[in-house]
This record gives C-alpha cells, sequence and structure tokens, in this order.
C-alpha cells in the first residue's frame, strides 16, 4: 500500500479523527471509503447508506448535475465537510 501525505487544516483533521473513532476505523479508510465513492467504485463490497443509494441513480437528479456531484454533496452534508 501505498503512503499519501494530505495538507488540511487543524479544525478537518480533528474532524477526521473524531468520525474515524466514532465509525471504529481508521483516518485512512475512511479517506478511502469516500475516494472510492466518489470515483464511483463503491467502496469495500459494503452495502451502500441511504443517502448513497438515493444519490446514484433511485433519485432524479437536479438539473445541471451529475451522480457524482449529488453524491459529493450528500457525502459534505452527511460528514459534516
Amino acid at each position: 500500500m501505498a503512503k499519501l501525505t494530505l495538507n488540511a487544516d487543524a479544525q478537518v483533521i480533528e474532524q477526521a479523527k473524531r468520525l474515524a473513532a466514532e465509525r471504529k476505523t481508521s483516518v485512512s479508510s475512511l479517506f478511502s471509503r469516500f475516494i472510492r465513492v466518489l470515483a464511483g467504485g463503491g467502496g469495500n463490497g459494503k452495502p451502500l447508506g441511504r443517502l448513497a443509494r438515493r444519490a446514484s441513480g433511485v433519485i432524479e437528479l437536479p438539473k445541471g448535475k451529475g451522480h457524482k456531484e449529488v453524491l459529493a454533496d450528500a457525502l459534505k452534508d452527511k460528514y459534516r465537510l
């Protein structure tokens, strides 16, 4: 597995650590799943949550927005990003 260094505000880093702890996972795993979902890969085989299902074709998309944008917005709202 390759290593990646990211720069973020201290508040974002604390939020990421808190979210990972709440989900009993690592920040790396949380980030990987987030990127896989945004890229359309669906993550690691786990079923998608209600918001992800709604944003991946089950709903009518707003005009001018693709499924990836709707999913990104839903994930930002869910994880308070």
